[in-house]
């Protein structure tokens, strides 16, 4: 008698991919932090190493990667859109300490320091940072979709807070030269803060719904197993570190990017660009990645939280410090840089209005972005 195959084994589910890092910590991931603040210190304190500049800026690129490694961890911990506000925060926190300590130390010739920061990182953000998100997207994935309720509301914030801090101070009359009066200060100032908190409720608790992304099945990190508590404390650490690195650093480079500045002719508005996009590196690393792992709701929540909390953030912070040290503050932007911040916005509002982007979309912000630049070398 012919005897019958045995029926095979029941299959068993496979098992959650692990994201890198999830069970295990990757040695270079703590070794690199730990070694761009040893660089920082080793540059604060003037001993003559050969190629410093050139360490300085291998350290600090790794820094960046560290940092968007770590983010990525707390952000699996506490889940969208806690993640991407973590990241946010940490940055524009640093950037704002950053900005603040030379306004301090730099008195009069740091009057618009502020106000070039602020430009740049929208701009870097709206234009760039967004630019680079939908083309790589669209490249990857022909069509990507995000909640325009939660972008929508956020970039309508973003054009108040920015029209208010940048562009209105060149047509007010009660002071010259694009600054403001003490009560105006004080008054945007609170409304950067309180709308910059209304759109963190708002994004958290009241709608978080509009922030999180949809479920993407072909994405092996999206149902990986989340990290322990203690290794989401350890990452989160770690960030700062890293992030304090990162901005430390392209402090310390930034006498070596003015005069490759100076001996390019090229004009001392961009050194602060650079300056900028160093800073912004971390978030705008972790943005294109989300993006093309078809995360464009996270890609999203990163771009324009960041835009908000730079402005909700920097803003109060400079207006305290120009009052209690009675130090000069100029806000308003000359009128080429205001039509180029019209345009953004504008261009923004529209293309983000459907929820639903392509390649078309991200080549429009990339070709502003690459406008942007040009007009600032050859103003």
């Amino acid at each position: 008698m012919r005897e019958m195959p045995s029926p095979p084994p029941p299959s068993t589910p496979p098992a959650p991919t692990a994201r890198p890092g999830a069970s295990r910590v990757p040695a270079w991931t703590w070794l690199v932090p730990l070694l761009a603040l040893g660089m920082l210190g080793i540059a604060l304190s003037g001993v003559a190493v050969p190629g410093l500049v050139l360490l300085c800026g291998c350290a600090l690129a790794g820094a960046v990667f560290a940092a968007v490694h770590h983010a990525e961890v707390v952000a699996h911990r506490v889940g969208e859109p806690f993640g991407t506000l973590v990241l946010a925060l940490a940055v524009t926190a640093i950037e704002s300490s950053l900005i603040l300590s030379m306004m301090v130390a730099g008195g009069e010739g740091m009057a618009v320091l502020a106000r070039d920061a602020l430009y740049a990182a929208v701009m870097i953000i709206c234009t760039g940072v967004l630019g680079l998100c939908l083309l790589a997207g669209g490249l990857a994935h022909r069509e990507q979709t995000f909640r325009v309720e939660g972008a929508g509301a956020g970039l309508a914030a973003l054009i108040v807070m920015a029209s208010l801090t940048l562009v209105v101070p060149a047509f007010t009359t009660a002071t010259e030269g694009g600054t403001y009066s003490p009560s105006q200060l004080v008054f945007v100032a609170v409304s950067s803060a309180l709308l910059w908190a209304i759109f963190v409720f708002v994004q958290t608790m009241r709608h978080r719904d509009y922030f999180i992304p949809a479920e993407n099945s072909s994405d092996p990190e999206a149902h990986a197993e989340p990290p322990t508590l203690a290794r989401t404390w350890g990452s989160l650490a770690l960030l700062l570190l890293s992030l304090g690195g990162v901005v430390g650093l392209a402090k310390m480079l930034s006498p070596a990017i003015e005069r490759a500045v100076a001996a390019a002719d090229a004009p001392r508005a961009v050194v602060g660009i650079i300056i900028a996009a160093l800073v912004l590196l971390p978030e705008t690393f972790a943005a294109v990645r989300a993006a093309r792992a078809n995360r464009l709701q996270t890609s999203m929540n990163l771009a324009i939280g960041s835009a908000l909390a730079t402005i909700g953030l920097t803003v109060p912070l400079v207006v305290m410090a120009s009052m209690v040290f009675d130090l000069p503050l100029v806000l308003g932007l000359a009128p080429k840089e205001m039509a180029l911040l019209a345009v953004t916005l504008l261009v923004s509002a529209v293309t983000l209005g459907t929820g639903r982007t392509y390649l078309m979309q991200g080549a429009v912000h990339v070709v502003l972005f690459a406008a942007y630049l040009f007009l600032a070398l050859v103003p």
